[in-house]
């Protein structure tokens, strides 16, 4: 049997790295829950499709797939288990379904369902005792989808790459329309059209455009947006 030597769990005493032990398993139950639910919390006041009961449930059930195969390999003496490796599985199976393609054609929730499989790994962690593992992980996580967000934010406001979504009164109107961005200094890299719109008589599109013009370069995304939206034939248009 290996030895976990690990830093909190060697703090909190020698019972909490004893898989066995009624307390170190309500400790790591525990531990999953909390660290779960404040994962869920962030995600569901932003009412993504994963919120807190999933990341919960989850989380406490890759602690009980780690348990059950620790409890195989030294109990048991089992050559190898497959339940932690099962339940990381289930939770890609799961979160692969939280991807979602709204209206404007944009991948919605793709953060939501990397959380939702990184929390199990982190539970895993717990569910064999890696406490110190579990809480640089979690600490690592909280940056990523809660304060990382604002930091993305601003590159993409200094970026010369642009990504819009556009709605024309007609379908007929998009050469005027690639005329008249290119005299305004934009390079089309690349468009794409929405076929949800298809009946309702506009023509919406997905571009992609590259600021040239080093006037331009200096303006902010918001201020060539609404430049944009007061071409001819513009129903409506904003940056994605």
């Amino acid at each position: 049997m290996l030895e976990n030597h690990d830093l909190i769990g060697a703090l909190i005493g020698e019972w909490a790295l004893q898989s066995m032990h009624l307390g170190a398993i309500l400790l790591r139950v525990c531990m999953a829950l909390f660290l779960s639910a404040m994962i869920g919390c962030e995600r569901a006041t932003k009412r993504h499709t994963a919120g807190l009961r999933t990341f919960i449930l989850a989380g406490v059930a890759s602690v009980f797939a780690a348990l059950c195969d620790e409890f195989a390999l030294t109990v048991l003496n089992a050559p190898f288990t497959f339940l932690s490796a099962a339940a990381l599985i289930c939770v890609s199976m799961i979160s692969g379904n939280t991807l979602l393609f709204s209206s404007r054609n944009q991948l919605k929730g793709l953060t939501t369902s990397v959380s939702l499989l990184a929390n199990a790994i982190i539970s895993l962690c717990i569910g064999f005792g890696m406490y110190t593992s579990a809480i640089i992980g979690f600490f690592a996580m909280i940056m990523c989808v809660a304060l990382f967000p604002n930091l993305e934010t601003q590159f993409k406001r200094h970026s010369k790459y642009m990504e819009l979504h556009l709605e024309l009164t007609n379908k007929n109107a998009l050469q005027d329309f690639i005329k008249a961005i290119r005299e305004f200094g934009l390079h089309l890299d690349e468009i794409e059209f929405n076929p949800a719109y298809a009946n309702t008589g506009l023509g919406v599109y997905t571009l992609k455009v590259t600021i040239k013009h080093h006037k331009l370069m200096k303006a902010k995304h918001r201020e060539i947006v609404e430049a944009l939206s007061t071409l001819d034939n513009v129903e409506f248009i904003e940056e994605i």
